[in-house]
């Protein structure tokens, strides 16, 4: 069932029984402590200033997301969405600095889809396959693993997890009924002549498309041999305390056989529906895992080393780690920021912003992707200590 709060200006709640301090807390399933800004080392007109620039810079996209993906993505070919897409409400967010809740406003546990947020869990249930061993090296080819149709050529066959993870693999083809050339094409090459490009050797582009981001959501299931969102359930979300309202869908096209079993292949960007489904507070969780490198509490859920290897810089765009692990190198992405932050990103705008020097996490969500800066700037204006 959808849990719902009515839209709040903004709430700052405090504890009179907590006293301020870093050190280490992670809330456990069903509680999370709010303490006030000040408590936290915050100076809490300087947090009130960011939570109003997030409500007056509310997405200009409709509520309707159905709308709002076509309003996006309308000028592409074969743009019908395949998986669900629903409604929103109102901006959104949840702040937690030292683990706990600050500020929260809007409705921060109403599930809505995020959007490519979704591909940061993808990469999660692939980091986790490589810690235990099921992926023996995220640089060996995905066809030692995935024999299926899709790595069959000799330029595909070359197709590396580490490419299809940074979004350089160039694959050429057509999956769940969406070409990959018919998502994000470019804006000055006429479609006929974009459709016949040479694709180049994996690694040396970068591009940002999801019918890519399937083939590596179908390539972790084969890999898994069951649901992913079963994986994500077992291995993270349930260890982090997570909600039990949380949704991850695929499309009405995405069905496969594993083991004589059928299976739904989830989908990993949501561009064409689908993708997570999800509420501000385990969106929030999911920050707090990154945030300590992969760990919660006594338990390492991913591994510091996959943690550092989503972080590194792409190659050929060093502002992208592992599937929307979009990082601050030479702070381009967020000038306000520290070179040291990184956003879960998606379209809305959904951000979970990490920033590790500040030991914050701040869920956005619905906010003009313009503006996020300048929340930054307030709220990291509001530091004291």
């Amino acid at each position: 069932m959808q849990r719902t709060l009515p839209f709040v200006l903004i709430t700052l709640l405090a504890s009179s029984a907590l006293a301020a301090s870093p050190a280490r807390y992670f809330p456990p399933a069903g509680a999370w402590e709010h303490i006030a800004p000040a408590e936290a080392g915050l100076d809490p007109a300087g947090v009130a200033a960011a939570v109003q620039h997030a409500i007056d810079n509310e997405s200009k996209d409709s509520r309707d997301l159905t709308v709002m993906q076509q309003a996006s993505f309308g000028r592409e070919p074969m743009n019908e969405p395949l998986g669900p897409l629903g409604d929103r409400g109102a901006p959104t967010g949840t702040i937690v600095r030292h683990g706990r809740i600050v500020a929260e406003w809007g409705e921060p546990e109403r599930v809505s889809a995020t959007f490519s947020v979704t591909k940061s869990f993808l990469s999660t249930v692939v980091g986790v396959a490589i810690d235990r061993g099921k992926i023996p090296d995220v640089n060996s080819p995905v066809r030692e693993l995935v024999q299926t149709e899709h790595f069959a050529s000799d330029r595909h066959a070359r197709i590396t997890w580490d490419h299809l993870l940074r979004q350089t693999s160039d694959w050429e083809g057509t999956l769940w009924g969406k070409p990959d050339w018919a998502d994000r094409p470019p804006r000055d090459v006429p479609i006929e002549e974009h459709k016949k490009r040479v694709h180049g050797e994996p690694g040396a582009a970068y591009k940002y498309n999801d019918t890519r981001v399937n083939l590596l959501a179908l390539a972790a299931l084969h890999v898994w041999r069951k649901p992913l969102p079963d994986v994500l359930r077992e291995s993270i979300m349930e260890p982090i305390g997570a909600s039990s309202t949380w949704a991850w869908h695929g499309y009405s096209t995405s069905w496969t056989e594993i083991d004589g079993k059928r299976v739904q292949s989830v989908s990993g960007g949501a561009h064409f529906g689908g993708g997570m489904f999800i509420d501000a507070r385990d969106m929030a969780r999911f920050g707090l895992l990154t945030l300590h490198r992969g760990r919660w509490g006594n338990r390492q859920l991913l591994s510091e080393k996959w943690v550092a290897q989503a972080l590194t810089p792409t190659d050929v765009q060093p502002t992208y780690g592992y599937m929307n692990w979009f990082l601050n190198t030479d702070q381009k992405l967020y000038p306000a920021a520290p070179a040291s932050a990184f956003v879960h990103t998606g379209a809305g705008s959904n951000l979970i912003y990490v920033d590790p020097e500040h030991d914050i996490v701040a869920v956005v969500r619905w906010i003009d992707g313009r503006a996020m800066n300048g929340f930054i700037e307030k709220l990291l204006g509001a530091v004291m200590e």
